[in-house]
């Protein structure tokens, strides 16, 4: 019997897979153990899916690591992931550099401890000339927030007289995201069989493929990856057309 990965058709690569971790939490208590102890271990899973990504050529990967909704959790885990995130970002970012891989983040950084913030940005400059692929965080991120910034920054651009209402259009819209320079995804899988968007690329996701799994995020691997690759590339992607059209 073939593996999943021996079953993707390498000409239908997305160029794009969004995810949404979720479950490190329910794992962590499942082994006895607290939170912070799924969140630590889910550092494997973005080890082995970001390898994944890369080895098969896949241009951008965004992971839902931190929502701006995540602040209202106890201070202490929200200083624990804080202080995780930033030591497994430096000590992964000469791997990255090693293999190619540009790091990005998209959120409101600004609302980071300082310290933090810094040693991140130090992480994204020194792989920013990197072409392979793009992995993205997403951090202290939520679609609403995005949209939020999105229209403020339109309403300012329309005070200074850079912008009329005649001249916002979906293109105009989409270049004021955090997401402007990659394109939408083309299939976003969420972990730990929840059935839920959460806030997350709402705007983006308007014709993404959904693609949701029991697996809890710190036991999803490879294996994971590819079987929601091979999901999608068995779906006819319309658009809003038929499928005769799609076909001609």
């Amino acid at each position: 019997m073939s593996t999943y990965k021996e079953q993707i058709d390498k000409q239908r690569i997305p160029q794009h897979i969004a995810i949404i971790m979720d479950g490190n939490g329910r794992w962590a208590k499942k082994m006895g153990n607290q939170r912070i102890f799924g969140h630590q271990n889910g550092v494997t899973s973005v080890r082995e899916v970001t390898e994944a990504a890369a080895e098969l050529g896949i241009k951008f990967l965004t992971l839902y690591a931190f929502s701006t909704e995540n602040w209202n959790r106890p201070a202490d885990e929200v200083n624990a992931l804080m202080d995780l995130l930033v030591k497994t970002i430096e000590a992964e970012t000469p791997t990255l550099a090693k293999n190619n891989v540009r790091l990005l983040t998209i959120g409101d950084i600004t609302r980071m401890p300082n310290q933090t913030a810094q040693r991140l940005q130090q992480c994204i400059e020194q792989t920013k000339h990197n072409t392979g692929l793009s992995l993205v965080l997403a951090l202290s991120y939520s679609s609403r927030w995005e949209m939020t910034n999105a229209i403020q920054n339109m309403v300012q651009d329309a005070v200074n007289q850079k912008l009329s209402p005649n001249d916002i259009s979906e293109e105009v819209i989409a270049n004021y995201l955090a997401t402007k320079s990659m394109p939408d995804p083309e299939l976003l899988i969420r972990t730990s069989g929840e059935y839920r968007i959460s806030n997350f690329l709402l705007w983006q996701i308007a014709y993404t493929e959904l693609y949701f799994t029991e697996v809890l995020w710190p036991e999803f691997r490879k294996e994971d990856l590819y079987q929601a690759i091979v999901n999608y590339q068995s779906r006819e992607r319309r658009f809003g057309k038929t499928s005769e059209q799609v076909t001609q």
